[in-house]
């Protein structure tokens, strides 16, 4: 009685909460993470069928608007999950694993936002200084035990302190994980905190609890203008005609100083010459006379 009635207060305290997010969705848009998962866990109630079998993963069908984010679902016996584990896409889930708080079934809902609705993350959590490099991958879970066409199922906490869950990056991450250079694993919390720890191997995550997990990167400093490389051989060629140019222009210079060196002796021999004629006609003019000078 008392499971019962603690279902019914969370039903109607989620559906209450749910149509006041809606009405500020359509306003504003889907800006918020917790929203987000509340709209995909509506959507995939919906797409359930009555009859689904037990620990059978199920693709959700989500509405065009919401395109970029793959959903799946499988329904499992609690008892059944903490005793074998499981597998759910990314998500390894050990034995020993513990829902909270659940009667008889839990439903399982695995998310990746892909890259385009992940970066609602963005604008939810404080990312300053680094950057994701993988799409952001859910897991929740939610009560299963009634018929979940006459409502929403309220959340439930996947716990497992014994194994923790594994979360493998590896499909759907664009990072190298070259040495040096490894992203490192994002867990981000429901109440605005980020985690960061460091991978238990290249691209695999582990948590101890459900949530929303990625991996991320310190985004690079900006970047300074980048000095183009002069191949070798262009340098040498273009020494080589920038020393041919000046050898040129300085062969130049000389032969127009020599040029002008050479006409200015020319000058000065032509100028000495014209005196020495001068000299001479005076000379010659004066020795005439001297003999044609009558004799009184």
């Amino acid at each position: 009685m008392g499971v019962d009635l603690f279902s019914f207060i969370f039903i109607i305290f989620s559906w209450a909460s749910l149509l006041s997010m809606k009405a500020e969705a359509e306003a504003e848009g889907i800006k918020s993470a917790r929203l987000l998962d509340l709209l995909i866990r509506d959507y995939t109630v919906k797409s359930l069928d009555r009859d689904l079998r037990t620990g059978i993963v199920h693709t959700v069908t989500l509405p065009a608007n919401f395109s970029g984010i793959k959903v799946d679902t499988v329904r499992f016996r609690c008892g059944s999950l903490h005793r074998y584990g499981a597998q759910v896409k990314e998500f390894h889930l050990g034995s020993g694993v513990i829902v909270q708080p659940c009667a008889e079934r839990v439903m399982v809902v695995r998310q990746n936002l892909g890259y385009n609705w992940s970066s609602i993350y963005y604008a939810n959590y404080d990312l300053s200084g680094y950057q994701l490099v993988s799409p952001i991958l859910g897991l929740l879970a939610y009560n299963a035990d009634s018929d979940l066409s006459y409502g929403s199922p309220f959340e439930l906490g996947i716990l497992a302190r014994e194994k923790p869950i594994k979360i493998n990056f590896s499909n759907i991450t664009k990072a190298s994980n070259k040495i040096g250079n490894w992203p490192l694993c994002a867990s981000f919390e429901g109440n605005g905190k980020v985690t960061l720890k460091k991978q238990v191997s290249p691209n695999v995550c582990v948590a101890t609890k459900h949530g929303h997990f990625g991996l991320v990167m310190e985004s690079p400093p900006p970047s300074l203008p980048v000095r183009k490389k002069i191949s070798r051989w262009k340098l040498v060629v273009g020494s080589s005609v920038g020393a041919a140019l000046g050898a040129f222009l300085l062969g130049l210079l000389l032969v127009a100083m020599f040029v002008k060196v050479k006409k200015k002796a020319r000058m000065e021999e032509l100028v000495r010459r014209a005196y020495e004629e001068e000299a001479l006609q005076v000379s010659m003019v004066g020795h005439i006379r001297a003999r044609t000078t009558p004799t009184i």
